[in-house]
């Protein structure tokens, strides 16, 4: 019984990583609801692709990425999950955006894998 206990929580423990893209428009400066909070796993590959109905900059905190977002195309966010916890997608440098200690307009959530 012992060992098919150590067996499992083996077995438990070595889930693999996902390769996990996800499609954001952002418009008014607001995103859909549904990608307000992005969860993801530790070892996962996280792809974030943006559109945006006007040109502003995105800084992802945790994972100090920051880029530029053209009015007319797509910026990618690539990195591997490598914490847990909650880390904040902001606008910056954008009238009424939240600045750094506001609302978030979107969170990445970094679970244990």
């Amino acid at each position: 019984m012992l060992r098919l206990v150590a067996l499992l929580l083996i077995l438990a423990g070595s889930a693999s990583a996902a390769e996990l893209t996800f499609d954001i428009r952002i418009e008014g400066g607001r995103v859909h609801d549904t990608m307000q909070l992005i969860g993801v796993h530790e070892g996962d590959s996280v792809k974030l692709r943006w559109t945006s109905d006007r040109p502003l900059t995105l800084h992802l905190h945790g994972y100090d990425i920051e880029k530029r977002v053209a009015g007319d195309g797509v910026i990618e966010f690539s990195f591997t999950a490598n914490a847990t916890g909650r880390f904040p997608i902001e606008i910056h440098g954008a009238a009424g955006s939240a600045a750094h200690g506001g609302a978030p307009f979107a969170v990445i959530e970094g679970y244990q894998r």
